[in-house]
């Protein structure tokens, strides 16, 4: 819940760590009296995103490029090196894949909080009340406002569809095809890019399939010896590079009718530790 609230592993490791070190906090009498402590931990725990939500926009309001969600890797791939085929999996959840995410990040943190909570958990609008200190009308009419910026959006591929369009960009990466990857590029893609202001990268989206293709293979061409894996990020196949060892960039990808239409690129060291840490 903690990470489709703050996009971040780290910061929804830390909330949690705060609402049990809240509970151990209360006098044993005090934990004796609540009928469930689990409702009491997710109620404390919404609250801490909250804060910390409205503290996060001013923040990324100062970031340098693009501000892309904390990619989240598979630990049992990782822990098991080689890993399970992406395309293994049989329907992508949606609501941690990185497209779900960048459009919970349009959201105020009061209609995040209410559309997390109900529409994805399935939390009772008087609960919600309780962690957005609003009345369940109101959380209701947040969590309306929210489903709206969603918008109509599509039923989640299959894993194996999306699996089969990542497999070919990685090979038509890998050996610089700029033609294959017209190809499998939608006219339209727009490529986003995360550094973070530590390591190079373009600071604004790149649009149409033409200009991604040939930034890719520029890539290439200025990493000799990038190692691609075909590895789950966010629950969906994407493409992790390496060099020397180094999780150097971690892509995700929105395909629709087997053409990549979206690419999130995150290559803000700060955000690729998870993927550093995971039995590697």
């Amino acid at each position: 819940m903690a990470y489709r609230l703050l996009s971040s592993l780290a910061e929804a490791e830390d909330a949690v760590q705060e609402a049990y070190a809240r509970w151990y906090a209360l006098p044993r009498s005090r934990r004796d009296e609540i009928v469930s402590p689990g409702a009491w931990l997710t109620t404390v725990t919404g609250r801490i995103c909250l804060d910390v939500l409205g503290s996060a926009r001013a923040r990324r309001e100062r970031y340098v490029g693009a501000w892309l969600p904390e990619p989240l890797p598979d630990s049992a791939e990782w822990s098991h090196g080689q890993g399970a085929d992406p395309a293994d999996q049989l329907v992508l959840d949606e609501s941690v894949t990185m497209a779900f995410l960048v459009v919970l990040e349009s959201m105020t943190p009061a209609e995040r909080v209410a559309f997390v909570l109900h529409d994805v958990f399935r939390y009772p609008f008087a609960e919600i009340a309780g962690v957005l200190g609003r009345t369940p009308a109101a959380c209701k009419q947040l969590a309306a406002s929210a489903r709206r910026r969603v918008g109509d959006a599509r039923a989640p591929v299959t894993a194996a569809g999306q699996a089969d369009a990542v497999r070919r960009v990685k090979k038509a990466w890998e050996t610089k095809d700029i033609a294959a990857l017209v190809d499998l590029l939608d006219p339209a893609a727009v490529m986003t890019a995360d550094g973070g202001g530590l390591v190079g990268t373009v600071l604004r989206p790149i649009e149409g399939g033409a200009r991604i293709a040939q930034y890719m293979v520029a890539i290439a061409d200025k990493a000799p010896g990038l190692e691609l894996l075909e590895r789950s990020v966010n629950g969906a196949p994407g493409l992790v590079a390496l060099r020397a060892g180094v999780v150097m960039t971690v892509a995700s990808f929105d395909v629709t009718d087997g053409r990549v239409t979206r690419i999130w690129a995150v290559r803000n060291p700060e955000k690729l530790r998870p993927w550093t840490r995971e039995g590697r």
